[in-house]
């Protein structure tokens, strides 16, 4: 699900952060639908033109770091 789009990233990523860099883009059927300053704002708006499921929301930094996810808890063990 969503390959044609994260594929689209990866094979365009260096004209997309020469582009974009620092927005959220909206990616859906291998094109750029639109960039936002904030994820809300990404998402609202393509919700209004596409179907949930069919676009991807990325934000667009000048590194590969993007690719690591960290998640933080507020509880102690």
């Amino acid at each position: 699900m969503l390959n044609n789009e994260k594929n689209f990233y990866e094979n365009h990523k260096e004209e997309l952060r020469a582009k974009y860099l620092g927005k959220r883009i909206v990616i859906a059927n291998e094109e750029v639908k639109g960039a936002y300053d904030s994820d809300a704002e990404a998402m609202t708006e393509a919700l209004k033109t596409l179907q949930p499921g069919t676009f991807m929301i990325k934000f667009v930094t000048p590194t590969d770091e993007e690719a690591v996810q960290r998640f933080m808890s507020r509880v102690y063990v």
